[in-house]
């Protein structure tokens, strides 16, 4: 087993870790800066679909984090390239925000609210009961129902709030259908990032503050996983999990004195 800042690779969630809402996480931008100057290969994943890559970017930039467009993955990407080998060029009926709905069209699928061949659930701020109407109508006249990600809540600048899973479960209640979730921990998710990152797994540290997506990712993986304790999972929630971090910190600033 390596010293954790002789790792190659570091594969980073973003909520939690490295900001809440238009907030850093403490510590962050230090951390972030030692990847940069150690020369580490380091991806932000993360699993909000609401922002592009380009925008991730330029958020991060407003708070004094310069990095670029190539070091992002989101579940909306992955959502788009796992429908994209399905079923290429289909109508699709979309919840969510912009990153999303971008990353939908840029893998040429088509907004479709007659017949689509897929109901698309992401993040959203403007979440109705319009919207879950049309998306059980849709589902149980045949349209697949996925999920970008399988979080029930996320960090917020104000506290938790609902996030994917939440939104689709009215949805599979009203229709009795399940959602196919494609971010962490879907295996999918996890082999865009080790691909894209170009590490050995000994050589790579995956670092979030959920014990139900990143770190049974990790794990699941083959990867050596850090918990901070910077976003949902408190110390306290440890015994709650049949499986456990590699590595517990308070920030993932720690990481960089870790020995």
């Amino acid at each position: 087993m390596i010293k954790l800042t002789d790792k190659k690779g570091y594969i980073c969630d973003m909520d939690g870790v490295i900001y809440h809402g238009n907030r850093l996480v403490d510590g962050a931008k230090e951390f972030v800066d030692w990847l940069k100057n150690k020369d580490k290969r380091f991806l932000f994943l993360t699993n909000s679909s609401a922002k592009s890559p380009k925008e991730l970017k330029q958020k991060l930039a407003r708070m004094g984090i310069d990095v670029g467009i190539e070091d992002f993955i989101t579940s909306a990407h992955a959502t788009a390239s796992f429908l994209a080998s399905q079923n290429p060029n289909a109508g699709v009926y979309v919840i969510g925000e912009s990153g999303l709905i971008n990353a939908l069209h840029d893998a040429g699928f088509y907004i479709d609210q007659v017949n689509p061949k897929y109901v698309v659930v992401g993040e959203s701020r403007t979440y109705n009961f319009e919207q879950i109407e049309m998306a059980v109508q849709l589902v149980l006249g045949g349209a697949k129902l996925i999920g970008t990600n399988s979080d029930l809540t996320g960090p917020s600048e104000k506290g938790v709030v609902p996030a994917c899973r939440a939104l689709v479960a009215p949805i599979e209640m009203a229709t009795g259908r399940q959602a196919y979730f494609i971010g962490k921990p879907n295996p999918l998710m996890m082999r865009h990032a080790i691909k894209k990152i170009g590490c050995k797994l000994e050589d790579t540290l995956i670092v979030g503050d959920r014990m139900d997506t990143d770190i049974i990712a990790g794990i699941e993986s083959g990867i050596e996983t850090a918990l901070v304790l910077s976003g949902i999972t408190r110390r306290e929630d440890l015994v709650k999990y049949p499986y456990q971090p590699n590595y517990t910190f308070n920030r993932a600033a720690d990481i960089i004195n870790a020995e």
